[in-house]
């Protein structure tokens, strides 16, 4: 479970404060709102690159507020991919076991492809692969280091609509597997009442579930 109290974000001039939210073991949190509302401001702050000015992130019943991202337990999957260019899609989703030394790097990373329909593409570059492919790399990369929580920043929003749904199927069955727990920011209304079981909205720095 993540609970999270009294939080106020602010970046330059923006603000965002958060009063109260419990987001339970396996739930899927849609957050949706206006562009610049503070939807992937607030992502960002649970995932540690932001550090709030007041309150608490409690993941598991342990403070994370001040822990570095690295430390927090959680992946973050962005719009834009943020692949490794350098690195073959293979490369970039064992990239987090591999800093952690695990020995079943290979079997791990292959079992995350089949699942995700990329295994035929494991020893292509990011340049050859295709929007849909390289978010599938990305989701894959988060998920395979086993992380306490997933966030997803609008992860569908560069798609077109036909891969859009064929993510979205993906994304429903791995949730369905168990033992996933993820927040999910969007601007996209039909992508917030598809997918998840809680559904918010940040309107004027308020959330509204």
């Amino acid at each position: 479970m993540i609970r999270i109290r009294d939080l106020l974000v602010r970046v330059g001039s923006f603000e965002l404060p958060v009063k109260n939210l419990d987001v339970s073991d396996n739930d899927w949190v849609v957050i949706t709102g206006r562009s610049g509302s503070g939807k992937t401001v607030f992502l960002e702050t649970i995932a540690g690159f932001f550090k709030p000015e007041s309150g608490s992130i409690i993941l598991d019943g342990a403070d994370i507020t001040s822990l570095p991202p690295e430390k927090r337990g959680i992946s973050i999957v962005f719009q834009d991919y943020s692949l490794f260019p350098h690195m073959t899609a293979r490369e970039n989703i064992g990239y987090g076991l591999k800093l952690r030394n695990n020995p079943e790097i290979h079997s791990i990373v292959s079992d995350y492809a089949r699942m995700l329909g990329i295994d035929s593409l494991l020893d292509r570059s990011p340049a050859q692969l295709s929007g849909g492919e390289k978010q599938r790399v990305a989701i894959a990369r988060a998920l395979v280091v086993n992380p306490k929580l997933l966030l997803l920043d609008e992860p569908a929003s560069a798609l077109d609509h036909e891969t859009r749904r064929s993510l979205w199927n993906d994304l429903c069955s791995l949730h369905d597997r168990g033992d996933l727990t993820i927040i999910h920011v969007t601007h996209d209304r039909n992508e917030a009442e598809v997918l998840g079981n809680r559904r918010i909205i940040i309107d004027g720095g308020k959330f509204v579930e």
